[in-house]
């Protein structure tokens, strides 16, 4: 399992922005490695798009502190899931928060198995843990990974704490 002081593993997220008139356009893929060079990231990982408490109180709330965090010196805010690039900017721009934080796909669970944060939900498949991350430059400076059920360590006024 990824530990502070470790570098982020690479591999391969998926991001649309771009919407036509029913759906996003096909999304790109990009790099974690490429992502991260000479940046402040803040990472929160959920269990999947659309689900109540990603959607009620996990993108709200990194949503609501996007400034005060961009104070503190985060250059991009990510939210990541194992879901598909296409399902995570309609959920993104439902949210409203697409331009503020990155919503991207982790549709194999490539990045949540190299971090060691995987787990098979029950109807759900294979998915990734409750979690928030802090990584300057690729290296793990602060990590928060939720317990089984709960919301209460990956939210983003923790993670402005962690910050100072």
């Amino acid at each position: 399992m990824i530990n502070i002081g470790d570098t982020l593993p690479d591999a391969s997220l998926t991001e649309s922005l771009e919407f036509g008139d029913a759906c996003p356009l096909p999304p790109q893929k990009f790099s974690v490695a490429e992502l991260t060079k000479g940046k402040t990231i803040a990472i929160f990982g959920l269990p999947g798009a659309y689900t109540p408490t990603c959607s009620g109180q996990h993108v709200p709330g990194y949503l609501a502190n996007h400034d005060a965090l961009k104070a503190k010196g985060v250059d991009e805010i990510w939210c990541v899931s194992v879901n598909d690039g296409f399902v995570m900017a309609a959920w993104g721009r439902d949210q409203k928060a697409i331009g503020k934080i990155r919503f991207l796909g982790d549709g194999s669970a490539e990045f949540a198995k190299k971090l060691g944060l995987d787990i098979d939900i029950p109807g759900m498949g294979v998915r990734v843990k409750r979690f928030s991350l802090l990584a300057k430059d690729g290296v793990v400076k602060q990590l928060n990974i939720e317990g089984p059920g709960k919301f209460e360590v990956s939210n983003a006024e923790t993670m402005l704490g962690q910050l100072g």
